[in-house]
């Protein structure tokens, strides 16, 4: 914000200060943790912003939030259990590491350290993403602080370039964790009707209890979309298209279709475009190499782009022959490629229009030839196709096309009945009537019922406000919501009647993608009452 200068506690004298920005939650360990981190770098003569110390009463949260982090040269995360789960948390550190890939300097470095959280809990599916490649600290005990401090110290203070820990000397360069199916567990098929409660934070596991199949919004209610997904994918040449808004269960989804290929001794291969750094996206050919590597490396294939990409040839040539000419042949078993997070892909039209059009080439290609049958696709993202395409040349309008729908009521009643508690409609109307079928708003009320933390109808009365139990979950799409004004506006163009209302396509698809709105036709409406209640009070509609 122009002529908006953020403060960060810490003597503004020494010219080799850096500014530290430490994101936590304030729970303990992390927020006593926090404190003497923040004392002990204010000592040093950093800056030091701390949300509890450096937002006074009555200032804007969301933009201090913005303009410490576009300031920062270093991000210091306190990730324990509870920030792992915490969306502003993980907003956080999306943003960090926007800024970082964006900058020639790299700034700011991020500095990871996990507070009783050890290196065996696997982190959620974003944040795996996010920090990938980003060595980590661990804090187990106060023994553990001054070492760790010490460390921090020395890293802040040694030049005002921004940089991340230093590497490990045993670190490899192994592919990074990814949704690969795991070895068959001794779970049973089907899960007992009653189990421990699951805290919802992004992907259901494949043993989880709580992962409830879909049933699609028309067709045969017998036929689920995980079965329908299960007899595609093991086709020659098989092209899935995933649509539905974020967390509503397409990362969970992709997950069991890979495991189904593996079932059938397909090679998997999860790559998610999250990981890809900014720059890449600006380039077709760097992007198309990127996607090759990256494919390669997660078939634990050599890179040979040097070999198979020449200049002569139009990149989109090139990015075919290393598939048809090395990858392909290479392997024996067909290969289950799923691209997820592709709507990052679609605001680069100069990139998504040719990408897209090799997906659709290759997935034709497959109809007659033997080599390219053993590509099998899945394609995911959250939102509607707003870039133009030549009908014959879009992968968005062949295959079978997945649209997950939200939870009935009866599988809202089956989830909860897997939670131990014997809910009826007198229960489940109300959550619904607030949160609607929404499958991570049902499994967050679902936890905490299920383990005597609140009442449904405490959680219910408290439900759209900062203070109740989606708290974390509302600021961030606040936040989001107050960093582009114009799509702020288009929600207090929702909040203002009960009625659809026509919203320009593009915001109209990316508050969809969001999950806050439904599409009707051309016009658009609350996903739900908690949305249309917060909306309404924060920006000044009708509540």
């Amino acid at each position: 914000m122009p002529g908006h200068e953020t403060r960060f506690a810490g003597s503004e004298s020494s010219p080799t200060a850096a500014r530290v920005f430490i994101s936590y939650r304030s729970k303990e360990p992390d927020s006593g943790l926090a404190q003497q981190f923040y004392e002990s770098l204010q000592a040093a003569g950093h800056h030091v912003f701390l949300a509890g110390e450096s937002i006074r009463l009555g200032e804007n949260w969301s933009q201090r939030i913005d303009d410490a982090l576009e300031q920062c040269d270093f991000f210091l995360l306190l990730l324990s259990p509870q920030s792992a789960v915490s969306e502003m948390v993980t907003e956080e550190v999306r943003r960090a590491k926007q800024l970082r890939d964006t900058r020639e300097d790299h700034r700011p470095g991020i500095l990871p350290i996990r507070v009783n959280f050890p290196f065996t809990s696997p982190l959620n599916y974003d944040l795996r993403g996010y920090l990938q490649r980003i060595q980590q600290r661990e804090w187990m005990t106060d023994a553990d602080t001054p070492i760790i401090l010490q460390e921090v110290l020395s890293l802040v203070g040694s030049s005002q370039d921004s940089r991340d820990w230093v590497k490990d000397a045993a670190e490899d360069d192994r592919p990074p964790a990814s949704l690969a199916p795991s070895a068959p567990s001794a779970s049973p098929t089907h899960p007992l009707p009653i189990a421990e409660p699951e805290l919802p934070e992004g992907q259901v596991d494949l043993a989880s209890a709580f992962y409830i199949d879909r049933v699609p919004r028309e067709g045969s209610a017998r036929t689920t979309i995980e079965a329908q997904c299960y007899e595609a994918i093991v086709k020659p040449g098989a092209l899935i298209r995933i649509k539905a808004p974020r967390q509503m269960g397409k990362t969970s989804l992709m997950a069991r279709i890979l495991r189904r290929a593996g079932d059938h001794h397909h090679l998997t291969v999860p790559l998610s475009f999250q990981i890809a750094d900014a720059a890449i996206f600006n380039d077709l050919d760097k992007f198309l190499k990127w996607f090759c590597a990256s494919v390669g490396r997660r078939l634990q294939l050599p890179n040979k782009l040097a070999d198979y990409w020449d200049d002569i040839f139009g990149s989109k040539d090139n990015c075919t022959a290393y598939f048809e000419d090395y990858l392909l042949p290479s392997i024996t078993s067909p290969l289950t490629l799923c691209l997820d997070e592709v709507d990052m892909v679609f605001n680069h039209p100069n990139v998504a229009s040719d990408f897209f059009g090799l997906l659709r080439a290759w997935h034709e290609a497959a109809k007659n030839s033997d080599l390219w049958k053993k590509l099998r696709l899945v394609v995911v993202h959250s939102t509607e196709v707003y870039i133009p395409m030549n009908i014959n040349q879009s992968p968005f309008n062949v295959g079978l096309p997945i649209e997950l729908p939200e939870f009935t009521a009866e599988q809202v009643q089956n989830l909860a009945q897997r939670h131990g508690l014997r809910w009826t409609a007198i229960e489940i109307e109300p959550l619904m009537a607030m949160v609607g079928g929404h499958p991570y708003l049902v499994r967050v009320a679902l936890y905490h019922v299920a383990r005597q933390e609140t009442t449904l109808n405490r959680l219910l009365q408290t439900a759209p406000t900062e203070a109740g139990l989606y708290g974390d979950h509302l600021r961030r799409h606040l936040w989001n919501l107050e960093q582009r004004p114009e799509m702020a506006l288009a929600v207090k163009r929702v909040v203002q009647t009960s009625d659809p209302v026509r919203l320009q396509s593009v915001q109209a698809f990316q508050l969809h993608s969001m999950g806050l709105v439904n599409l009707q036709d051309n016009d658009v409406t609350f996903r739900c009452e908690l949305y249309r209640r917060y909306f309404g009070d924060r920006l000044g509609g009708k509540g």
